[in-house]
């Protein structure tokens, strides 16, 4: 069992319009022949430190089948914690910024501003804001790209109208089979 505390500096955070919370952790584990929902400890795998499994919230699709949602022009919040026990997460959303990050949840320091990808140690958290603009479907992904085929995938869906002006395809949107990023 693992989640998240947060200690907020006395005079709040700056407003936002959602805040959501974001836990990877990596399992190691082999399934039971007998019953393929059962799982047992890996041993040989944690001692080589190769997960099995790299989920959000627990569990492989659980951002995927309940994704998060805001609309256009919402400014989101997100808790993002690595349980691990071992890796460290390159925390990315494709096609977003983060306006702000506030690097190993530090929250009294001054934010960094504009990152695409931030480093979450095993065992720590960092609070990412953005503001979505776009709407569309933003896949939220450990960058250590093959993690997202061990399920470190989840998204971000928001509702909105077309913006042009901000991004635009002259081609048709194709979603790939069996892809885990293009929901």
């Amino acid at each position: 069992m693992f989640g998240m505390i947060l200690v907020e500096p006395a005079e709040g955070m700056p407003p936002v319009d959602k805040e959501f919370y974001v836990m990877q952790s990596e399992l190691y584990v082999n399934e039971m022949e007998e019953d393929e929902d059962e799982y047992e400890y890996d041993d040989n795998a944690a001692a080589k430190e190769i997960p099995t499994h790299v989920v959000f919230n627990g569990r492989e699709g659980a951002l995927v089948e309940r994704p998060l949602k805001a609309k256009q022009d919402d400014k989101i919040r997100l808790f993002v914690g690595n349980a691990g026990p071992n890796l460290i997460s390159s925390f990315h959303v494709i096609g977003g910024i983060f306006d702000r990050v506030y690097r190993d949840a530090d929250l009294i320091s001054a934010p960094a501003r504009h990152l695409q990808t931030v480093l979450v140690p095993a065992g720590g958290a960092t609070v990412v804001e953005m503001d979505m603009q776009v709407p569309g479907s933003y896949s939220m992904v450990d960058h250590s790209i093959n993690r997202i085929d061990k399920g470190a995938v989840g998204m971000i869906k928001v509702k909105g109208k077309p913006r042009p002006d901000l991004y635009d395809s002259l081609e048709p949107l194709v979603y790939c089979p069996g892809c885990k990023t293009h929901q």
